[in-house]
């Protein structure tokens, strides 16, 4: 069984009625319950559901744009009143967008429920230009702020949650770590956040994780800026940010550069939700599996969780990083994809119980 780790007793009877998966015993893939292999085959095994986007460009204080995808869910049944109709904002992994098999899952789990779904792609990852020599980052929260208030702002009355997953988690973390209360959404839900990059990056530093992992995910980074090349060229030496061979690498030489970091200790500090999960406001179910190496069991803040009555966090032995595979043959559902369905079920349609129970 998961264990469930949350202060408040309230929180833990919602979820024990409204989100049962959470207390239920989770049965990893029995051919590839190790944490790795997990991570490593969910990208290949998992069905890619098909979803058809609406796309919309939105424009940054500081000149910049984000690439949106809608799913309007039009045909829904269930809130056939647009304005009204539950609305989900997606936020993707590191180097992930709207066409990632674990978010056309959650849209897919959406949909049958009748709700919208609204992705946000990182700047200059999703096909559109950079217009200003600017990216993301895990620390900095500009964008998804005016992501949330662009939303909130269409859809006023409309109930409204986020979902983060990997970096997105921890963006979403941060976000939430610095607004308090102060925020449109209702809840969070969290899937497989690394909680401190100190100990991510050192864990991704080991010769396997680099060989399976650290260096895919550099390059990958690398790609990413190569197409805005002339662009960021004002700004950096990108020969010698092309270079680098982790993830630190490139965050000592472009990430932390670009966001007026002193040192690149000073941004991982900043970017760590860790300190800032006793400022969340609202309630917040977080998913990880001990065996992640991108967020090392060791690195959970479970004693921070307990401080704070809006935190609830579910922790696996097994399903690595976006993994929790479960079943002979995982190529549909998984476990977070039904603790991701339970919960924004839960929230959405008895989210007024939650410190009343």
């Amino acid at each position: 069984k998961p264990q469930l780790v949350a202060s408040n007793d309230h929180f833990c009877r919602f979820l024990e009625a409204y989100c049962p998966v959470v207390t239920e015993t989770y049965y990893p893939t029995i051919w590839c319950w190790e944490g790795r292999v997990q991570t490593l085959l969910r990208p290949f095994i998992t069905s890619r559901p098909q979803v058809q986007y609406r796309n919309e460009l939105i424009k940054t204080a500081d000149g910049g744009q984000i690439s949106l995808d809608w799913f309007d869910n039009s045909g829904s049944l269930y809130y056939p009143d647009t304005s009204t109709r539950p609305t989900v904002l997606l936020l993707p992994g590191l180097t992930g967008t709207s066409k990632e098999s674990y978010i056309l899952h959650m849209i897919h789990q959406s949909e049958t429920l009748g709700y919208r779904c609204v992705v946000f792609n990182n700047r200059g990852i999703a096909g559109e230009d950079l217009l200003t020599p600017r990216t993301y980052c895990a620390a900095n929260t500009e964008d998804l702020e005016a992501v949330i208030h662009h939303v909130h702002s269409l859809h006023p009355l409309a109930p409204f949650m986020a979902a983060g997953v990997s970096m997105g988690g921890m963006l979403l973390l941060n976000y939430l770590g610095k607004t308090g209360r102060d925020t449109p959404l209702m809840a969070a839900a969290i899937f497989s956040a690394g909680w401190n990059v100190f100990e991510s990056v050192e864990s991704l530093e080991k010769p396997l994780n680099w060989l399976l992992f650290n260096y895919y995910l550099t390059t990958c980074l690398q790609s990413s800026i190569s197409r805005h090349r002339e662009m960021l060229e004002e700004l950096f030496d990108m020969d010698l940010v092309m270079k680098a061979r982790t993830i630190r690498e490139f965050d000592k030489q472009f990430t932390s550069v670009m966001f007026g970091y002193r040192t690149i200790d000073d941004y991982y500090e900043d970017a760590s939700p860790c300190r800032k999960l006793k400022s969340v406001g609202i309630p917040v179910l977080c998913l990880n599996s001990v065996d992640d190496v991108f967020s090392p069991g060791h690195a959970i803040p479970v004693e921070t969780a307990k401080q704070n009555a809006n935190v609830a966090l579910v922790l696996t032995s097994c399903g690595g990083h976006i993994g929790f595979l479960e079943g002979i043959w995982p190529w549909k559902c998984t476990y977070m994809d039904r603790v991701f369905k339970q919960f924004v079920q839960a929230v959405f349609e008895h989210g007024n119980k939650i410190f009343s129970m």
